[in-house]
């Protein structure tokens, strides 16, 4: 399922396409490397990189308007579904509030484990991670390894067109004359060094927390969280391993019933 491209957060993605390709226009027009390879007909570079620039706003859509495992219904047989026994509900400690499958005030739906309600896409989404501003949607379940992705192509993008700024700038005899001859292509340049060291540190980021099988709003919100705030600092009742948990989340496809993997038999309670 995927959203109405001209609904909520129309005006942010319109924002994101113009300044790329505003800043990937400016690389080519000025004396960079990559209009000195157009000019002289070396056309592999110009086309890999415009590819490149492509293939980003492409991910940039997709995790922006895709369905990131938003809770529509009830299972018609919660513990069935789940495959949670009486006797396992009961080893979860109590607290005054249902630490799992509690229904959602806002939504009243019941709410998988790893699930939250997002207040601005006023849904409930499966292994919630975030909402992020920059894309206008939620990243969880199942578009979460799409905006590793699209992180991972971005940054590729934007060290690359960094270089390319870097290699257009001219000589001047004054800092006057160079900056008139060179104040567009400096501000593309730091724009996109920003822009990179943010990328950087997300990508970074989102690929620690994976290795360890927790979200963003699992590391920042552990104490509050019912399923997790008896854990001891260190323990996380979902990590299978760094090898396992990278091969899960990026290469094993549908939804995960986390109540079987919170319950495994080899997991401390």
């Amino acid at each position: 399922m995927f959203k109405n491209v001209f609904g909520s957060g129309f005006l942010v993605r319109t924002a994101h396409v113009i300044l790329t390709w505003v800043i990937t226009l400016i690389l080519f027009l000025h004396d960079t490397d990559l209009r000195k390879q157009e000019e002289s007909g070396e056309l592999l570079k110009p086309v890999i990189f415009v590819l490149l620039v492509l293939v980003s706003v492409l991910l940039y859509f997709g995790v922006s308007l895709m369905d990131p495992g938003f809770v529509l219904s009830d299972p018609r047989d919660v513990q069935f579904t789940l495959g949670v026994t009486e006797e396992q509900q009961g080893m979860i400690p109590h607290t005054p509030k249902s630490l799992r499958l509690r229904r959602c005030g806002h939504c009243l739906l019941e709410q998988p484990m790893r699930s939250k309600h997002c207040q601005t896409c006023q849904h409930c989404v499966r292994r919630y991670d975030h909402h992020c501003p920059w894309i206008e949607n939620c990243v969880g379940e199942r578009n979460h390894r799409w905006f590793v992705l699209y992180l991972a192509v971005q940054l590729i993008v934007l060290v690359w067109g960094f270089h390319m700024a870097w290699s257009g700038f001219t000589h001047a005899s004054t800092w006057q004359l160079w900056l008139r001859s060179n104040g567009v292509l400096l501000g593309a340049a730091t724009f996109v060094a920003v822009l990179s060291l943010t990328v950087l540190l997300l990508l970074g980021s989102h690929l620690y927390l994976v290795s360890l099988n927790t979200t963003t709003w699992e590391f920042m919100s552990r104490s509050r969280i019912s399923y997790l705030k008896h854990c001891g600092a260190d323990e996380n009742p979902f990590d299978r391993g760094t090898l396992h948990n990278l091969w899960s989340f990026f290469c094993v496809w549908g939804t995960v019933v986390w109540e079987k993997v919170y319950f495994r038999e080899d997991n401390p309670m």
